[in-house]
C-alpha cells in the first residue's frame, strides 16, 4: 500500500460551502491503495464511505471509515487519506461561521466538535447525504430556486441527524516521537505480524523497556491496549468484506470467536454483532 503513488486533494475549491449552501457533497470513486497527500480545509468535513473502506490519518491519530461510520474533521485539521478497499468516498463539506464548530450547535455545546470524532451513520443520515447535489461549481452553473430550497431542507435535516449521531470511542492515537511513530505505522500496516511488544521492539531496533516507556509518555496507554485498537480497526475492515465472525477472529490471531468477542466487549462496551455493523 505504501508503494502506491500519492495524489493531491481532488478539486475542493469546486465545493466550497458557505452560508447560502452550508453543506456541499462530493462523491469520488477511489481504488485500493490510492493515497491523498496531507491537506486541510477552512471548513468542516464529514467523511463517509458509500462503499468500501478508507483510512484517514492526522498528526495525532488514525481512523478507519467503513460504510457504517463517519468521521467528523474540524476546520483546519490536516489529514491524509489511504484507500483500504475500493471505495466510493462521500465527502460532505460543512460551512462553519468564524469561531464556531459543529453542525449548527450552540457555542456552549461545541467542545466535542472541535476535535475529530467517529459517528454512527443512521440510515436517514446516509440517505440525506446521498440525496445532496454533488455537482461541482462551474462557470455558468447554479442551482435553480427549487433545487436550492430542496438542498436547504435536506441540509437542515442532515444537521439535525448529525447532532443526534452517536459518537464512538474509536480511533488510533499516533505519537509525535519519530521512533515510536515508525513502529506504530508498521503495526497499522500489518498488526498480526507479531503479538508481543518484545518482537515489535526488536524489529524497531529498540529495547522493549524503551518502547513501553514511550507508549506511556507519548500516548498515555500500554502497547497491549493500543494494539487492541488497531485490531478493532482491522476487524471493521474485514467486516466490511462480509467476512464471518469466526474468520475475523482467526485472521486477527484469536483462538476462538468467543475470545475475540470478549475483547470487543471490553474495548467498546458492545458485542461484535453491533460494533461490526457494515
Amino acid at each position: 500500500m505504501s508503494s502506491a503513488p500519492a495524489r493531491g486533494p481532488v478539486t475542493p475549491h469546486l465545493y466550497v460551502p458557505d452560508a447560502r449552501r452550508p453543506v456541499r457533497a462530493k462523491l469520488l470513486h477511489l481504488s485500493t491503495a490510492t493515497r491523498v497527500v496531507p491537506h486541510r480545509h477552512d471548513w468542516a468535513q464529514l467523511a463517509l464511505s458509500a462503499t468500501g473502506v478508507v483510512r484517514m490519518t492526522m498528526a495525532d491519530g488514525s481512523f478507519i471509515v467503513p460504510p457504517s461510520r463517519a468521521l467528523w474533521i474540524p476546520p483546519g485539521v490536516e489529514h491524509a487519506v489511504t484507500v483500504v478497499e475500493d471505495a466510493e468516498l462521500l465527502t460532505l463539506y460543512l460551512h462553519q461561521p468564524r469561531g464556531r464548530f459543529g453542525p449548527q450547535v450552540a457555542r456552549a455545546l461545541d467542545a466535542p466538535w472541535r476535535q475529530c470524532r467517529v459517528l454512527e451513520v443512521s440510515q436517514l443520515l446516509r440517505a440525506l447525504a446521498l440525496e445532496l447535489d454533488a455537482r461541482p461549481d462551474a462557470r455558468g452553473f447554479a442551482l435553480n430556486d427549487d433545487e436550492l430550497r430542496r438542498e436547504k431542507r435536506l441540509s437542515a435535516l442532515l444537521f439535525d441527524e448529525l447532532r443526534r449521531a452517536r459518537p464512538l470511542p474509536l480511533g488510533i492515537a499516533l505519537p509525535l516521537d519519530k521512533r515510536l511513530r515508525t513502529l506504530c505505522e508498521a503495526v497499522l500496516d500489518d498488526p498480526t505480524r507479531h503479538t508481543t511488544l518484545d518482537a515489535w521492539a526488536r524489529d524497531a531496533g529498540a529495547s522493549p523497556r524503551t518502547v513501553a516507556r514511550l507508549f506511556r509518555s507519548e500516548l498515555q496507554t500500554s502497547f497491549v491496549q493500543w494494539r487492541q485498537q488497531v485490531l478493532l480497526a482491522r476487524a471493521v475492515t474485514l467486516a466490511a468484506r462480509r467476512m464471518p465472525m469466526a474468520r475475523i477472529a482467526a485472521e486477527l490471531g484469536y483462538a476462538s470467536a468467543s475470545a475475540f468477542s470478549a475483547m470487543v466487549r471490553r474495548s467498546v462496551g458492545a458485542p461484535p454483532s453491533r460494533f461490526l455493523v457494515s
